[in-house]
């Protein structure tokens, strides 16, 4: 098995895997604790998810608090409907989790890309908006957004800017200027079931999930020491291993290149993630692809959105048609990929495409 679809999600770091272990039951079995219990055991569980929060702090700017929850997809829903600010604008290649969330606010504008899949970060931005939301990086498609400069623009029309940094947190330097910024743990190694919000120093906003007030009064319900020790050493093995994974993507990157020379690329080669790499290719059959490669594990785009059977937005949005957008296969590498691993996958992918021409 290859696995290729790093933007669905990463690979558990054994460190995290190792850290999580203590707090499910630990070597004498006491790490079960409720981390919100005045006892001793209570208080050590408190003190590990603190510890966490501190490690998680380093993928965000300097100052500001973090709060933890059970996805980033619920942290953006913190964020839009706690600050519930007014007029919206984000970009038209956002994740349905701010796309959804912010249309059913009401008064939502998309901001729009250019073929290459950029937001321009002068593009108009309707008078009164108070809300701008754009992504550091696409999730189908690895562009990289100009958040710092839309942010100083939001900010200077009296918006707040929540970026959603789910894709670039541990990779890409913490976006600068944002009110509000979203992050996953099982995108750069850590435990799915945990996420959090960074909200700025004097940032006030309303809490979504009422009852005991456990996370800073803005998040009820009892914290999972195990997942946020899990992705605490994962945002401090990113923090760590950042230079060292950024130059292994970029050898994996130009390999695949090399790799798939017979496909198109869709969306900007160089403002762009590297350890995302969206390929279309005339004619062919995704689902007929994936089935003849079916050990080799890609997608055919947001995992998302598997399944609806309708055209990527985000493709759309830079200007492909229908049958371009299903012609598309987006392949995610990054720590554990080996060159190996990219050459025999495209080896058998290259060959089933081909044989599908015959």
């Amino acid at each position: 098995m290859i696995y290729l679809d790093y933007q669905a999600t990463t690979p558990l770091a054994p460190e995290a895997r190792e850290a999580m272990l203590r707090w499910l039951d630990g070597p004498d079995g006491t790490g079960f604790a409720n981390p919100h219990s005045p006892h001793a055991l209570g208080r050590q569980a408190h003190a590990a998810i603190e510890l966490a929060r501190e490690r998680v702090a380093g993928l965000f700017p300097a100052g500001g608090r973090v709060i933890f929850t059970g996805s980033a997809t619920e942290a953006i829903n913190l964020a839009i409907r706690g600050s519930a600010a007014g007029p919206s604008a984000i970009s038209a290649i956002e994740h349905a989790a701010v796309r959804d969330t912010a249309m059913s606010m009401g008064d939502c504008r998309n901001l729009p890309v250019n073929s290459a899949g950029i937001v321009d970060a002068e593009v108009p931005i309707a008078e009164g908006t108070k809300l701008v939301a754009v992504m550091q990086v696409n999730n189908e498609i690895g562009t990289i957004q100009p958040v710092e400069r839309l942010a100083q623009r939001a900010t200077a029309m009296g918006a707040l800017f929540l970026c959603d940094a789910v894709q670039g947190a541990g990779k890409l330097d913490a976006p600068r200027g944002a009110d509000m910024i979203a992050i996953s743990a099982h995108k750069f190694h850590g435990p799915k079931g945990v996420g959090a919000l960074w909200l700025r120093d004097g940032l006030e906003i309303s809490s979504m999930i009422t009852g005991g007030g456990q996370e800073q009064g803005l998040r009820s319900g009892t914290l999972s020491p195990a997942l946020i020790a899990g992705m605490g050493v994962a945002a401090q093995l990113a923090v760590e291993r950042k230079n060292e994974d950024a130059a292994h993507v970029e050898q994996l990157w130009q390999r695949a290149r090399e790799c798939f020379s017979g496909w198109t690329l869709n969306g900007s080669e160089e403002q762009r993630w590297h350890g995302n790499l969206n390929l279309r290719r005339e004619g062919v059959d995704v689902s007929r692809l994936m089935s003849d490669c079916r050990d080799i594990m890609f997608s055919a785009g947001s995992a998302c959105a598997s399944g609806s059977g309708r055209p990527s937005h985000v493709l759309k949005a830079i200007g492909l048609d229908d049958r371009a957008a299903k012609g598309s296969i987006r392949l995610g590498f990054g720590r554990y990929t080996t060159l190996d691993q990219i050459e025999d996958a495209a080896n058998r992918i290259n060959a089933a495409a081909a044989a599908q021409e015959v």
